[in-house]
């Protein structure tokens, strides 16, 4: 009896991960992480300043100045900013820990769900300080 010759398979090794993964997303994740960070750090400085000055100023003051639009609308890009880059880091802890498909996208949608409503809400408290005052 003769043994039959074994028989290999010859693949590359592109061939043997394709489908395992994105090879993609991943680039643009990382930079909107960097970006936003990049973007924060001003804004927070801003902030931070803003309120250091405003320190002991009543609730009619703080109003008035979040009615100037310079203010408002760094506040609603500290907001969008703040928001946008803590889903992402979320999005990558949960991606991390949670390794059955169906439970990481259910919580990555709840979570950005839950994160949108919470800057929403920001947003609309302060668009009524600067409209209405």
């Amino acid at each position: 009896m003769s043994k039959s010759p074994k028989q290999t398979i010859m693949r590359s090794t592109l061939s043997q991960v394709r489908g395992s993964g994105s090879a993609k997303s991943g680039t643009a994740h990382w930079w909107a992480e960097r970006a936003t960070s990049v973007a924060l750090v001003p804004l927070t400085l801003w902030f931070i300043l803003a309120i250091y000055r405003m320190a002991g100023l009543g609730a009619a003051d703080i109003a008035h100045w979040v009615s100037h639009p310079v203010n408002a609308t760094l506040l609603l890009a500290l907001i969008l900013v703040t928001f946008h880059h803590m889903a992402l880091g979320l999005q990558v802890v949960i991606e991390d820990y949670i390794h059955n498909d169906r439970t990481r996208l259910g919580v990555v949608l709840l979570m950005k769900g839950v994160t949108a409503l919470l800057a929403i809400a920001a947003i609309i408290a302060v668009l009524k300080l600067a409209v209405i005052g």
